[in-house]
């Protein structure tokens, strides 16, 4: 005769052994899938002003680091948000919606790209690498 415990333990084990397993692969990364950082600069954007070139160039390439590094949706949305803040500090107010609304598009995983964000994930969207 079976044990009708030990039977609903094993349909409970059976049933989150996927999730678990899932969990733990999707975690997983290894240091030869990580790519060195690299910065194409503002990407589709000037890196600057006529008067001066690389005026915010280094704004845009803080926000390719972030990007870089990966993260989760708000994660990205945080160093959007410091590329914006970082143009104004440049001096550049006129321009920072325009950029903002640029990598909000441009950057986003869901959106095929050359200069898509590393945050970008199979499955979820955005993930850690």
């Amino acid at each position: 005769m079976y044990n009708f415990t030990n039977i609903l333990f094993r349909m409970k084990i059976l049933r989150f052994s996927p999730i678990v397993l899932l969990v733990i692969l999707s975690n997983t990364a290894n240091a030869e899938n990580i790519k060195p950082f690299t910065s194409d600069g503002c990407s589709a954007f000037p890196d600057g002003t006529t008067k001066h070139k690389k005026l915010w160039l280094a704004c845009c390439k803080a926000h390719d680091y972030a990007y870089w590094q990966g993260g989760t949706y708000w994660q990205r949305l945080a160093a959007d948000k410091a590329l914006q803040q970082c143009v104004i500090e440049a001096g550049e107010t006129s321009i920072t919606n325009l950029m903002l609304v640029g990598v909000r598009f441009g950057g986003s995983p869901y959106i095929p790209s050359t200069f898509s964000g590393a945050m970008i994930g199979p499955i979820l969207g955005y993930i850690k690498h």
